[in-house]
C-alpha cells in the first residue's frame, strides 16, 4: 500500500516539473509511463482471467454439491480429456492451493476458499485500476508537454 502512495507522490513532483524537463527527459518519462501502463494492463488481464477461473470453480462446486452420491459423471483430466467416474462423496473435495499442492476440504470450506480468493482478486484489481489510471494520466501529460515543446522548437529551427 505504501509503495502505491509513493508512486503517486512521485507523479505529483514529476507533473509539476515536466515543463522544466528537456525533450529527452520528457521522452524517457513518457516511455517509462507507457511501459508501466502496459505491464499494469497485463496484470489486470491476468487478474480477470484468474477471477473467471475461480468463479467457474465456485459454480462447479455448487453443481457438484447438488449431485447425489453414486452419480455417474465425466471427470475432466484436462481441458479436452474426460474419463467416466462415479461420485463417491460430494462433501470432500481437493482444492488446488498453488504450485501443485492440493488440500482436502469440505464442500463449504472449498466454496469459502473460492469466495475469499475472488474477493482478494477483485480488491487487487481495483487497486491496480487506480495505479494504472494515474500512470496513464502521467503518460498523457508528458506526451502533451512533449508535443508542445516540439512545436515550440520547430518554428525556431
Amino acid at each position: 500500500m505504501a509503495s502505491s502512495r509513493g508512486g503517486g507522490s512521485q507523479q505529483v513532483i514529476r507533473t509539476g516539473d515536466m515543463e522544466k524537463m528537456s525533450l529527452d527527459q520528457l521522452k524517457a518519462v513518457k516511455e517509462q509511463a507507457d511501459i508501466e501502463v502496459n505491464l499494469l494492463q497485463d496484470s489486470l488481464n491476468n487478474i480477470r482471467a484468474a477471477t473467471g477461473r475461480l468463479e467457474n470453480a465456485s459454480a462447479a462446486l455448487h453443481d457438484l454439491s447438488l449431485r447425489p452420491q453414486g452419480k455417474k459423471m465425466l471427470v475432466p483430466l484436462t481441458a479436452s480429456l474426460y474419463v467416466p467416474g462415479t461420485l463417491d462423496d460430494a462433501d470432500k473435495i481437493l482444492v488446488d492451493i498453488g504450485t501443485g499442492y492440493f488440500v482436502e476440504k469440505t464442500m463449504a470450506e472449498g466454496k469459502d476458499y473460492c469466495e475469499r480468493k475472488i474477493n482478494l482478486l477483485k480488491s487487487n484489481f481495483d487497486q491496480l485500476i487506480e495505479v494504472a489510471s494515474k500512470k496513464k494520466t502521467l503518460a498523457d501529460e508528458a506526451g502533451l508537454i512533449l508535443q508542445a515543446k516540439l512545436k515550440q522548437s520547430s518554428p525556431s529551427s
